[in-house]
């Protein structure tokens, strides 16, 4: 029984070990689960965060720099408009930003933001214990670091995937950037209500101020406390709010030191009401059309720059009054009486002296984006080209005169038969004649004689660029085919108007980008000589005073200027009129006027061909409003010249009977005429020239005499030890004082009576030359400049004119003057239609080419021009 009890004992013994060691396996097991469980989550988080942070964005800088708005300033310099984007913004740098507006920021969204890594494990643990109790998402604890980072690259989800690229890219961009570029990017980025992005634009909404440095501590706190709830704590529509917010913000920098709770509490007796200025509603963009331009050219030159985005400071060309006259010319409220709605015009204005661009009209209530009849479209110019592909490449490659004779005839040019406005012709005409009353055929002949390369070249240089890179007879009267804008062309004739020298046109001045000024101004280049742009000019005053463009001519103003008009075969067979042009400057302005359709198709009746020139006349008498404006000079290379008419009848009409009548023309002087009238000889010369050193003074005392005579000046000029000569006034006196002068050297003075009136002549120059001691010798010793000088010595008034050499007997008849080669043709009438300008140029399949003695067709191409062009 006893071993049996004790056997007993044993076996429960042995249950009991074996039930301890189940169970001390069984924890171990689940000890085990639990730690592999505990390994696998955490290699899987950690793969799952390694995978967020593989897959977030790369820290790219140009996604860190926001969109800011562009300042736009006039010629003056003055601030003409903020060209805001999709957001409103003004860019500042850290040190724009004063003391009291950081430390506001600071103590109200990141107090730690100086001294963590990017991310503050503080506010994390405390968002951490906020989120279990209060749900996911109740709590952030997002640093400034991390609000830069989330509206750069990530979105507002509340996603882990993105909270875990936010922490990682936080640190990496407090790696990579300063605390204070950090601090910049997040002040230029957050919303602050009221359309204000960034808080230099939400300085200038609510408060008014510009200068961030001017902020009060009222206004920093208010501003501090805004981007938590933009809408809900604006200030002009929830003051009160905004108060509490801001009083929020005030004691949060009491809490961190940031200021005293005397000041503290100084600033919460502030109204919200007397921080806020009233604002200002939006408003669109002033002057649509021409900041389009801008924005083309900005983009152009600058690398693709984007004015509504990169926060550039750009200087304009834009004259604000020529830019809303030319905008009220265009409007309903202007001048034109406006046919239909569909009826469109460009207009350009430009300086005639640099190519800086005034004002654009892009059309008839030009909206922004609109196309832009003033700068884009490219329709045929018409007889406006006459100046630039005939007459002014005739005159600088051959120096005609503007009395060069022209027979106008029926002609025909390898099948090119180009037409007048009314089929008629007139004989030899004179080429200010033929230009003045648009003629077509001598355009024709002229571009054929001068040849098509040499046209060509010169065209060029004036900004033209032809159809297929290639110039036809056509292009004499503007109808091959090439296409021209009022810009184009307003530059253009401005060069005529600049002594010959070209500018490209161009609307900005500089930009400022970061503190650094990039020029955009364009240089000049000489298109031709300025005895062309003279002569040319002088023919272009004609169209004004007696031609197709008298109805644009503006009493008392020197003014030059061309019309023009189109036809081309439209669908269906018939003949349409789509284009209608008036260029015209003075030595102040260019001004180019299109008129048509969008549709080319599309007919201009003969009151709308008119509209240009009434355009042109309102913008450029207005423009010209008070100013300056002096007339075209004309060169010593050209002279005006009486002509005597009837000495050669031989080249005159059939029906012309020969008087005595004079008529005036200008001429090369390496290109005078064989017969000169007494009534134009040259003036007389300046008598008893002296020069004389004056020692007390150390100047030179040049004095003339000359009789009595009114509507004479004086022009002196210097040459300094045999260099060239160079003018140093044009006077009424009959003495000049030169000082500033060098000791040893030769002076030589030229004086030149010349007449104020343009269309008179000048005298031959008189000269006279002294020369001066040198530093250590007595200025007056064995010196008497006086002594033995004739001012007419050795002058013969006819010099270097000999009628008789080399001239063609025939050159220097002048049929039109004094005779009507349109006699029973009046040019302001014509089309018995009131007296309406109805000038055509008609260019039926012109595309075909013209004839420069290489196989060149134009036998498809008829132009014609109507020039009754008056009265409109």
């Amino acid at each position: 029984m006893a071993n049996d009890s004790q056997s007993r004992t044993a076996r429960r013994k042995q249950m009991n070990s074996s039930k301890k060691g189940k169970s001390g396996s069984k924890f171990k097991k689940i000890m085990m689960i639990l730690i592999t469980i505990g390994l696998v989550l955490f290699i899987g988080v950690g793969s799952l965060f390694a995978y967020y942070i593989s897959t977030a964005p790369a820290l790219d800088e140009s996604q860190l720099s926001d969109p800011f708005s562009s300042k736009v300033y006039d010629m003056n310099d003055n601030l003409i408009t903020d060209l805001a984007g999709a957001e409103r913004r003004t860019k500042v740098t850290y040190n724009d930003l004063p003391p009291v507006l950081v430390d506001a920021v600071i103590a109200t969204e990141d107090s730690r933001f100086f001294s963590h890594m990017g991310i503050d494990f503080k506010r994390i643990l405390a968002a951490v214990w906020a989120n279990i109790t209060g749900g996911f998402g109740a709590e952030g604890a997002s640093t400034i670091t991390q609000q830069v980072v989330k509206k750069s690259f990530l979105t507002d989800k509340k996603t882990l995937e993105r909270k875990v690229q936010e922490q990682y890219l936080a640190i990496k961009l407090d790696q990579d950037y300063s605390k204070e570029r950090i601090l910049e990017m997040y002040l230029n980025k957050i919303y602050y209500g009221s359309g204000a992005y960034g808080v230099s634009e939400a300085a200038k909404t609510y408060f008014g101020v510009d200068e961030l440095k001017k902020l009060t501590l009222p206004q920093a706190a208010l501003l501090a406390g805004l981007p938590q709830r933009p809408s809900g704590y604006d200030p002009t529509k929830h003051p009160d709010l905004a108060k509490k917010r801001m009083n929020t913000v005030l004691s949060l920098m009491v809490q961190h030191g940031k200021i005293s709770q005397k000041e503290a509490d100084k600033a919460k007796k502030t109204k919200i009401e007397d921080l806020l200025v009233k604002q200002n509603k939006e408003k669109d963009t002033p002057y649509k059309a021409f900041i389009d331009r801008v924005e083309k050219e900005v983009k152009q030159k600058m690398d693709g720059a984007d004015i509504y985005k990169d926060g550039l400071k750009i200087y304009t060309t834009l004259d604000p009054k020529a830019q809303q006259i030319v905008q009220q010319s265009l409007s309903n409220e202007g001048p034109i009486s406006w046919p239909d709605e569909n009826l469109q015009s460009g207009i350009a204005v430009t300086d005639t002296q640099t190519g800086a661009i005034r004002a654009i009209g892009g059309g008839r209530n030009y909206k922004e984006g609109n196309y832009n009849f003033g700068t884009d479209i490219k329709r045929q110019p018409g007889s406006t080209f006459k100046p630039i592909t005939a007459y002014g490449p005739a005159i600088q490659n051959e120096k005609w005169s503007t009395y060069h004779q022209i027979n106008d005839e029926e002609i025909d040019i390898n099948g090119y038969k180009p037409e007048n406005y009314n089929g008629q012709h007139y004989g030899w005409v004179s080429a200010r004649y033929a230009l003045s009353r648009s003629l077509n055929v001598p355009a024709v002949k002229t571009l054929n004689e001068i040849g098509l390369d040499r046209s060509k070249k010169f065209a060029e240089g004036l900004g033209i660029n032809f159809k297929d890179d290639t110039i036809r007879l056509s292009d004499a009267i503007g109808g091959s085919g090439t296409g021209v804008s009022p810009l184009q062309m307003s530059a253009t004739y401005a060069a005529f108007g600049n002594e010959g020298v070209y500018n490209e046109p161009y609307s900005v001045r500089k930009v400022e980008v970061n503190g650094e000024s990039h020029s955009l101004k364009p240089e000049p280049h000489s298109a031709m000589n300025s005895y062309t742009a003279y002569m040319i000019t002088s023919m272009l005053k004609t169209v004004m005073s007696e031609g197709t463009g008298t109805s644009a001519n503006i009493s008392g103003l020197p003014v030059a200027g061309k019309t023009g008009t189109t036809n081309r075969d439209a669908s269906g067979g018939s003949t349409v009129t789509p284009d209608s042009w008036f260029d015209g400057y003075t030595t102040n302005y260019s001004v180019s006027i299109w008129t048509g359709y969008s549709d080319p198709d599309e007919n201009l009746t003969s009151g709308m061909q008119g509209i240009p020139k009434q355009l042109f006349k309102n913008v450029m008498s207005q423009i010209s409003e008070g100013k300056d404006t002096k007339d075209f000079t004309k060169p010593d290379t050209v002279k005006w010249v009486g002509v005597e008419k009837g000495s050669n009848p031989a080249k005159l009409p059939s029906d012309y009977t020969p008087d005595s009548q004079i008529v005036k023309e200008l001429f090369h002087v390496d290109n005078m005429p064989s017969e000169v009238s007494n009534q134009f000889q040259k003036l007389n010369p300046v008598e008893s020239l002296s020069a004389k050193y004056n020692e007390d003074s150390g100047s030179i005392q040049v004095k003339w005499d000359y009789p009595d005579k009114e509507g004479v000046s004086f022009r002196v000029t210097v040459s300094v030890d045999g260099r060239d000569q160079r003018e140093l006034t044009t006077t009424k006196d009959k003495s000049l004082d030169v000082s500033m002068i060098q000791p040893g050297s030769t002076y030589e003075f030229t004086v030149t009576a010349v007449s104020d009136d343009d269309s008179a002549e000048s005298s031959d120059p008189a000269s006279v030359s002294v020369d001066l001691p040198g530093e250590e010798e007595n200025p007056d010793e064995g010196q008497n400049p006086d002594e033995g000088q004739n001012p007419d010595e050795g002058q013969n008034p006819d010099e270097g004119q000999n009628p008789d050499e080399g001239q063609n007997p025939d050159e220097g008849q002048n049929p039109d003057e004094g005779q009507n080669p349109d006699e029973g043709q009046n040019p302001d009438e014509g089309d018995g239609q009131g007296g309406e300008n109805n000038e055509n140029d008609s260019s039926n399949n012109s595309d075909n080419g013209s004839n420069d003695g290489s196989n060149q067709n134009n036998s498809n191409s008829n132009s014609t021009e109507q020039n009754s062009d008056e009265a409109a």
